[in-house]
Order: C-alpha cells, then structure tokens, then sequence
C-alpha cells in the first residue's frame, strides 16, 4: 500500500493551508499514491523481483504480458483446457520458476482470464518497455502462438486474438502465417522425437524446410540466408544482449537447436 504521497500532501499541505490546505494535500497526495500504484502494477507482482531499473522496465513487464497475455487467450474458446493449463505450466518448468515467481506467473495468467482484462494497454505497455525491438517482440508472440496450439488446435476467437497481439506489436498476417507454419513443423518434429522417430537424423526434411520458411525449390543462397536470418533472431545471447530476461533464454535455446538441426538436414539432403 502506497501512503507517503498521502502523508507529504496532508503535511505541507498543513503548512500553506492549516486544516483546508491539509485536506487539499491529502487528496492530492492520495491521486499520486494511486497514479503511482497503477503504474507499477502494469507489472504485476514481478516488479518485486527486480532492483536494477533496466530489468524492472525490460523483464518485470516482460513475464506479466507474457502469462497474462497467455492466459486470455487461453480463455478465449470459452474454458480453459487442461492441455492449456499444462501448457502453461510447462512454460514456467522451461522458465525455472519456482516459489514466489511461479505464483505470480499464476496470478498473471488468471489476471488474463478475466473478461475485462485490458490486452491493449498490456500489450503496448510491453512494447514500449522492450523499445520495440523486433526479435524480442516476436518470441513473445511465438510464446502466444504456443498457448494457442496447446490444446492440439487453433480456435478461432484465439486465431482473433493473435492477429490482435500482432498488430499492436506491428506485425502483419502474412507474419502471423509464416509463424504458424513454422511452429506446426516445430510441433511435429519435437512430437517424432518423443515417440523415439528421427532422434539422430533431425526434423523430416518437409519439417526442416518449414522451419526455416523457405520453399523446397529455394537455392542453397536463399536457404543459407534464411537460415543466418533465424538464427540470428532466436541467438540467445543477442537476445540477453537486447534484454530478454534470463529464464526466457532457455526457450530461444530450443528454437535455435531446431533451426540449427533443420539446416543441417537440409545440408545432408543437398550435399552441402
């Protein structure tokens, strides 16, 4: 509970004004105690977790849009799965959260649930707080297309919804299309690994072309520049670099160990 700009208003208040001066400060004090307090919970709890400036504003609003943002789309259809909620719990075993941030995470991701929760002003708070970097904004939006996927289908308040998402961080359809198509091939493959197919030899090579977005017909330049492109958006320490909060860098890890083991597919069907 925020009470200082109360005490300050009500005593200089008292100073200038005697008893009405101290009451005009006290509401006036009261206004910046509570200016002050929704400011800070754009973050949510997390904000608890952070003392350097830098990461409060990059990461304390990071984790809050992400579960949050997660867990309205996860709303979307109308109830929530229990594939979701697994999903989302996978997502802070990846994480490392435990104790304390997990709860929060919990707490983001119902905060998200509710009907009025403002996904716009979350969204752009978000943005303005990662300085609108794009390969930072676009693993959020990779995390979202997850949650939307995690029930095995993609419905179509939270294909809405995503388009929603990706357009508030300036992203197109088409950007959208290309995400999806790569994270269905994502999917797929890990899907074989855990069924014990293809473990040594990596993705099918029709996964491994769609992981990297290119067509099968692309020459070895295009697939070599998509491949360099991928990469260097999902290299974990360009994006630690860029302020991308330590437990997330797990998760660029994975992505980039796809898009290397696509690539390398690729090499081996060409000869490279």
């Amino acid at each position: 509970m925020r009470i200082w700009g109360k005490v300050f208003g009500f005593l200089f208040g008292f100073m200038f004004g005697k008893i009405i001066g101290a009451l005009i400060g006290l509401y006036l004090g009261h206004r910046f105690d509570r200016s002050l307090g929704q400011d800070f919970s754009k973050q949510g709890g997390f904000s608890k977790f952070f003392v350097n400036k830098d990461s409060f504003a990059n990461q304390a609003v990071f984790f809050h849009a992400v579960f949050s943002v997660y867990g309205h789309i996860a709303k979307a259809s109308g109830q929530v799965t229990p594939q979701e909620i697994q999903a989302a719990s996978m997502l802070m075993d990846k994480m490392g959260l435990h104790d304390e941030m997990r709860k929060e995470a919990q707490h983001a991701f119902n905060l998200g649930k509710a009907n009025d929760f403002p996904l716009e002003q979350t969204l752009k708070e978000f943005k303005r707080s990662s300085f609108g970097q794009r390969d930072i904004l676009q693993l959020f939006l990779e995390v979202q297309l997850q949650a939307a996927f995690a029930d095995g289908e993609l419905h179509p308040k939270e294909r809405d919804i995503l388009y929603t998402v990706a357009r508030i961080l300036g992203f197109s359809v088409a950007d959208i299309k290309r995400l999806l198509q790569q994270l269905e091939a994502q999917m797929h493959y890990h899907r074989q690994q855990g069924g014990g197919q293809q473990q040594n030899n990596g993705p099918s090579l029709d996964d491994a072309y769609s992981i990297l977005g290119v067509s099968e017909d692309a020459d070895d330049k295009t697939v070599k520049k998509a491949w360099r492109k991928q990469m260097s958006q999902h290299h974990p320490d360009k994006l630690a670099a860029k302020g991308l909060p330590q437990e997330m860098l797990e998760i660029a890890n994975q992505k980039a160990q796809d898009i290397q083991a696509a690539y390398e597919q690729i090499k081996r069907h060409r000869n490279l």
